[in-house]
């Protein structure tokens, strides 16, 4: 199997696991943060375990070299598996996963100011036709029921800081950061743990609990390993599967329909980061 085939498998295997997140936290009869609590421990648990069976404790004594940027790193994973739940609990599954797709923009932008990168003029006309889409977004929050303004601006902040986390990783890029996916993950499940009452889950739903935290294990080290091998405008076309499948999973399990103004606002930025990425990777290609 040629890198590039194994690259698509594997991320394309990380996106399809993630797509169930924010169906899971709709099921799941707790509080938002109970569930970012499970989520954050079962995942976290899973993902230390897997990397300590398959590389031992050699990751994790790399890690301290990282300083400044693999504490940021761990702090994003951290805060945005709590605000992810959050988020879904305050607006529609189509509004968060929407949002979260500009990712790329929040990214861009962090590259330019602090790792001193240029923006192209094609990452400017996705910028705008991005903010264009997240205004429709925001317009129809006032008019979709399950919509709220207080959800989409938690969503904006997992999508700003999850790419401040991914642009601190990119100066350390020699090392790996999926050993320090589980400590972002178990560091903010112990500092929520005061706050909550963690058993709180409803009777029958412990077994959503444990696959909810399985897939997000899976999906975690699935994106962490796939786009190794392939280049990262093939990686941001098949994460957008992600913002497409997630609304139409809970339209058909659950019956939350989107509504207009997601979907429309939605189009806009799939649309346009899917002709953004589109464009990289056959300048690259040629």
């Amino acid at each position: 199997m040629s890198d590039q085939l194994k690259g698509l498998i594997i991320t394309a295997l990380g996106v399809l696991m993630v797509v169930p997140d924010s169906l899971f936290v709709r099921l799941i009869d707790a509080d938002a943060l109970v569930i970012a609590f499970w989520r954050n421990a079962v995942s976290g648990i899973l993902i230390l375990l897997g990397v300590l069976i398959w590389q031992g404790t050699r990751p994790y004594r790399a890690l301290p070299g990282t300083g400044i940027y693999g504490l940021i790193y761990v702090i994003a994973v951290g805060g945005a598996g709590v605000m992810f739940p959050l988020a879904v609990s305050l607006t529609s599954v189509a509004n968060v996963v929407f949002i979260i797709a500009a990712l790329p923009v929040f990214a861009a932008i962090y590259s330019w100011v602090f790792l001193g990168e240029g923006i192209s003029r094609r990452m400017v006309l996705t910028m705008i036709a991005v903010a264009m889409g997240l205004g429709i977004l925001a317009y129809g929050s006032g008019e979709t029921k399950g919509a709220h303004w207080t959800g989409d601006v938690t969503a904006l902040g997992v999508a700003a800081l999850f790419a401040a986390g991914l642009t601190a990783a990119r100066k350390v890029r020699n090392v790996s950061m999926v050993a320090a996916v589980p400590i972002g993950y178990l560091g903010a499940s112990l500092l929520l743990s005061p706050f909550i009452a963690p058993m709180s889950i409803a009777d029958g739903q412990w077994h959503l609990v444990l696959f909810h935290g399985a897939f997000i294990a899976g999906s975690s080290i699935g994106l962490a390993l796939g786009p190794r091998y392939i280049p990262s405008a093939e990686v941001g076309l098949l994460i957008l599967l992600e913002s497409v499948l997630a609304p139409l999973l809970a339209w058909a399990v659950i019956g939350e329909d989107p509504g207009p103004y997601a979907l429309l606002g939605g189009a806009v930025v799939i649309g346009a980061l899917a002709v953004s990425n589109a464009i990289a990777l056959t300048r690259r290609r040629a």
